[in-house]
């Protein structure tokens, strides 16, 4: 165990001393940790059992501190008021990404509740830009479509999350014979959640505040604070029966609401500490996950993928787009940069003690076959996109796309406005 974590570490230190001059070519860091941990599962150096536990515990806690972190990046005003693209491919392009998603797969499991197919659909709904990290800082993407596509990779996961979990529930349901008892559970941690979130995010902004203005705090002691927040909401839903993921992502949006901007760990995490986690949980997805995946790829399961990837996310973003001053090119742009990333693996792994085991490995699998397609495809394609969608918006002259929005002191979202 001791040489294959040996190898890990030696591997991740040079992967870090040359990351600068990667990101700039078509591979990209999911890309490259999923394909390390896929290879140490073809040894013996590490054993499965005990990394598929430590997968658990990493993608349980990452999934945490992203969903707080990311929403509490988001300034609600100036998204609300100013920030049209990303409202709509929110609220118009989410719902119609898993409503047409279940109508496209569903003719390729027969047999399946329509809750499960519909829970397929949610689980491959929300995005990660991770996936296609160049895009979002490439500063020959306009900074409007660059901001726009982080915001809506930050918030869809926890928005998609209340809907992965009423399917999950229906799902088991109908597999079990239609019993009530998941429908009851899944509208408390459906109200729950979020209600133990905005105590516990608008409680610790205020407190937050109160002590920066008192000088009672520093900026590395805000940081250990952020992160206890997080755990805090997930802790204290899960006591009282609510969901704990949604508990975080709903603290991160009243504490960065709250703060204004005022806690700058919230962004510095993101960019330095978070990368290790994300990476490391990308690891052990490919080192715990992949393998059995791809055991259970058929040419039905490659369909589904690649409907979504290909069809339902494009189609789904176009049509939020319309009416809007995003042009066909952008909208076509904006359609196809929705990777599928760490939510979707790590939504699979969370309903998979919910439902039945007839649905919970396929499932499973399905999601993590989409990821390491998705993380390659999008990897791929992500610099050269970036750099001809760049010179296509040069001719087009000054347009919507290059058009400067102000907003407020705090930034949006990180990834997007930095070049």
């Amino acid at each position: 165990m001791t040489t294959g974590l040996l190898i890990i570490a030696g591997f991740t230190a040079a992967f870090c001393m040359a990351a600068k001059r990667i990101s700039g070519t078509v591979i990209t860091a999911p890309m490259v940790f999923l394909a390390l941990g896929w290879l140490v599962s073809r040894t013996d150096l590490l054993p499965l059992t005990e990394m598929e536990e430590t997968l658990h515990l990493v993608a349980e806690i990452a999934l945490i501190i992203v969903l707080f972190l990311d929403a509490a990046q988001i300034d609600l005003r100036v998204l609300r008021v100013r920030h049209v693209w990303p409202v709509r491919m929110l609220t118009i392009g989410l719902p119609l990404t898993i409503a047409p998603g279940t109508l496209a797969a569903f003719p390729f499991l027969p047999g399946w509740p329509l809750a499960a197919v519909a829970l397929v659909a949610a689980i491959l709904a929300p995005t990660d830009a991770a996936l296609g990290q160049v895009v979002v800082t490439n500063p020959v993407v306009p900074k409007r479509v660059r901001r726009a596509l982080t915001v809506e990779s930050g918030l869809n996961d926890g928005m998609a999350l209340p809907a992965v979990l009423p399917f999950a529930s229906l799902a088991a349901e109908a597999m079990d014979g239609g019993a009530t008892d998941g429908l009851v559970f899944g509208a408390m941690q459906l109200v729950l959640g979020p209600l133990v979130g905005i105590a516990v995010g608008w409680i610790g902004g205020r407190a937050l505040l109160f002590a920066k203005d008192h000088h009672l705090t520093a900026n590395t002691f805000e940081g250990v604070g952020a992160l206890a927040l997080a755990g805090a909401a997930y802790l204290g839903a899960t006591e009282i029966g609510g969901n704990g993921f949604i508990a975080a992502f709903v603290a991160g949006l009243f504490f960065g609401n709250v703060v204004g901007g005022r806690c700058k760990f919230v962004y510095e995490f993101t960019e330095s500490e978070g990368q290790l986690l994300t990476w490391g949980a990308f690891l052990l997805i490919g080192l715990v996950l992949v393998p059995d995946a791809l055991h259970h790829l058929t040419l039905t399961n490659l369909a589904i993928i690649l409907l979504s990837l290909f069809v339902v996310r494009p189609a789904a973003i176009w049509l939020s787009l319309l009416g809007t001053d995003a042009s066909p090119t952008t909208r076509l742009f904006f359609g196809w940069f929705g990777p599928r990333g760490l939510a979707t693996a790590l939504f699979a792994l969370l309903i998979v003690e919910r439902v039945t085991p007839e649905i919970a490995e396929p499932v499973l699998a399905l999601a993590v076959n989409t990821v390491w397609i998705s993380a390659l495809l999008h990897g791929l394609s992500a610099a050269p996109a970036a750099r001809w969608y760049g010179a296509l918006v040069k001719t087009m002259g000054p347009c919507p796309e290059t058009m400067e929005i102000k907003s407020s002191a705090r930034p949006l979202a990180t990834s997007g406005d930095e070049g």
